[in-house]
């Protein structure tokens, strides 16, 4: 019998205030454990499959009733190796699969998807199963269309690629994870025990997931997303003219670049060169900007002791407060949070 549960959403959005939207739903009693079917294959990113049994795999006290019935599963033989060459032995197969009621995708191998993996997710979806991946497992779940007209994430470096396989789905590489009620993604490798400690909470409730946070030492919910860990780069496709706007602006990131004065040095009318730029970056010169200055700006956090106001100044933001509001619009956490979390003095 699959999990009749009420989805309750959360959002670790850039853009929105984390915790749990005051839905009134409580966990379901349950007379038996959740059933997780964890997806082995050849090839199995070892980090991510050993979070899952970790956190999942967790109980209240040597003598209570486990929250979750774990099963290893493969569609791919019954001994797959790992990242590493560790041997992993699965404990269940398709029919595992079909009757769990969540199954869970570490990150893929990358590459083709076999089809008899994605036909049993499709059917088990079809019959009521809570589908899960973390980091590049969103590529499976891709291939089987399960994240058509849905937002979904990936690890930052890899969310342009799962666009491209997954053009009806809209692809979100700046949060930690996004709940889509019986699909679920997450972003990288650590990312994932963001999610799974999501998941505890939405099937036994805060304290549970609470539990297990404080028995791994980790934080029942983090702040920020994934942007605080992306590398803003010059794009590699760049005109030799826009690159050298591109390299000016990086020498410089504080000072004062207009469109206007930009289109000159790249011998453009204004119009030719906003609709280059963009191509090249992906945005517009003012964005572009922003960005460099919030580069600059993690600089000065992770290697000095500058205030934040003197930060403010030096990036080229004015007012502290200004620069604050950026920095938590776009990174998705506060500047004194991203210091905590990166300061190498």
């Amino acid at each position: 019998m699959k999990s009749g549960i009420n989805a309750i959403i959360w959002e670790d959005s850039a853009n929105k205030d984390y915790g749990m939207q005051n839905t009134g739903l409580k966990s379901p009693e349950r007379t038996r454990p959740h059933h997780i079917a964890v997806l082995a294959y050849q090839g199995l990113c070892l980090f991510e499959f050993a979070t899952v049994m970790e956190v999942l795999g967790n109980r209240p006290d040597a003598s209570a009733t486990a929250w979750y019935h774990l099963d290893v599963c493969s569609l791919e033989g019954a001994q797959v190796r790992a990242t590493g060459g560790a041997l992993v032995e699965a404990t269940g197969g398709r029919e595992a699969l079909l009757s769990a009621d969540s199954i869970i995708v570490p990150g893929w191998r990358l590459g083709p998807v076999p089809q008899e993996i994605t036909s049993a997710l499709l059917e088990a979806h079809a019959g009521g199963t809570r589908i899960a991946s973390v980091c590049t497992g969103a590529f499976v779940l891709a291939a089987a269309g399960l994240l058509d007209g849905r937002r979904a994430t990936t690890h930052w470096k890899y969310a342009g690629t799962l666009a491209d396989a997954a053009p009806a789905a809209t692809i979100e590489p700046g949060v930690l994870y996004i709940d889509e009620g019986n699909v679920v993604t997450s972003a990288g490798s650590v990312a994932g025990i963001d999610m799974l400690l999501h998941l505890m909470r939405r099937d036994h409730g805060v304290e549970a997931s609470n539990k297990v946070a404080r028995m791994m030492v980790a934080p029942p919910q983090r702040e920020g997303g994934q942007a605080q860990f992306i590398e803003h780069t010059r794009p590699l496709k760049a005109a030799p003219a826009i690159g050298a706007v591109l390299d000016a602006i990086r020498r410089d990131p504080a000072g004062e670049h207009s469109v206007s004065e930009m289109a000159l040095k790249a011998h453009m009318s204004t119009r030719t060169f906003f609709r280059r730029f963009k191509a090249a970056t992906g945005h517009t010169p003012l964005e572009w900007i922003l960005l460099e200055r919030l580069r600059l700006a993690k600089d000065m956090l992770e290697y000095t002791d500058l205030t934040i106001d003197r930060i403010a100044f030096e990036a080229g933001f004015g007012a502290g407060d200004t620069f604050r509001h950026h920095f938590r619009r776009i990174v998705g956490a506060s500047p004194i949070a991203y210091r905590r979390s990166f300061q190498t003095v």
